[in-house]
């Protein structure tokens, strides 16, 4: 058994959520922070058979689209701008931990 651990964009948790439950994958839904930008993330524990890994990571990529967004980049602490123009960066995708289970128990 494996336990997978999936941070992905707010965005693109419902369509996640909804391809777990197609495929019968129960996971839990976290709401998380965090990143470069400190946007709202969603976090998801599942707890998998070894041999569905594989299709929960091509659940979890096919899901989680990475795309291009444009921000201003805040002052910095002297209140001296470096740059307020919008900057092009990478936002989306995911971030996937599979970590072995060694016990599992259900009360």
């Amino acid at each position: 058994m494996k336990m997978i651990i999936a941070i992905v964009q707010d965005k693109d948790s419902n369509n996640l959520s909804n391809a777990f439950v197609e495929a019968d994958v129960r996971a839990t839904k976290l709401a998380t922070t965090g990143g470069f930008l400190r946007s709202g993330n969603t976090t998801f524990m599942i707890g998998i058979e070894d041999d569905r890994v594989a299709e929960v990571l091509a659940l979890i990529k096919h899901a989680s689209s990475k795309r291009a967004e444009y921000i201003t980049p805040p002052v910095n602490v002297e209140g001296q701008v470096e740059r307020t123009y919008p900057v092009e960066i990478e936002v989306g995708g995911a971030t996937v931990f599979v970590l072995p289970v060694e016990q599992f128990f259900h009360f």
